[in-house]
């Protein structure tokens, strides 16, 4: 399992760590990743996704799963949330032509 946000691609960053004396080692930033189950409104189902901290108060601020995905663009998602966002997509459009 890779340390990188399904929703926002956010992965591992490399660095120095300077100490005071100015001496340069390599670091690791790693993101805020945490297991986190999220509905979606238009499946009707939650799913499981590794996400960042950050992508959480995103999807809070968009209004849910469904509008991140809806505006979230296929290239930084991962498999798993690429496959969710066509599903979310094809049920929208069905609900939408039911509606109609």
């Amino acid at each position: 399992m890779s340390r990188r946000c399904e929703l926002t691609g956010k992965a591992v960053l490399t660095g120095n760590l300077v100490s005071h004396s100015n001496r340069k080692t390599r670091r690791r930033f790693l993101p805020n990743l945490v297991n986190v189950t999220l509905t979606s409104d238009v499946l009707k189902r939650s799913v499981k996704l590794r996400v960042s901290a950050n992508a959480l108060k995103t999807v809070d601020h968009r209004g849910g799963l469904d509008a991140f995905l809806a505006k979230a663009s296929i290239d930084e998602l991962s498999p798993k949330a690429a496959d969710l966002k066509r599903a979310v997509a094809k049920a929208s459009v069905a609900a939408a032509a039911a509606a109609a």
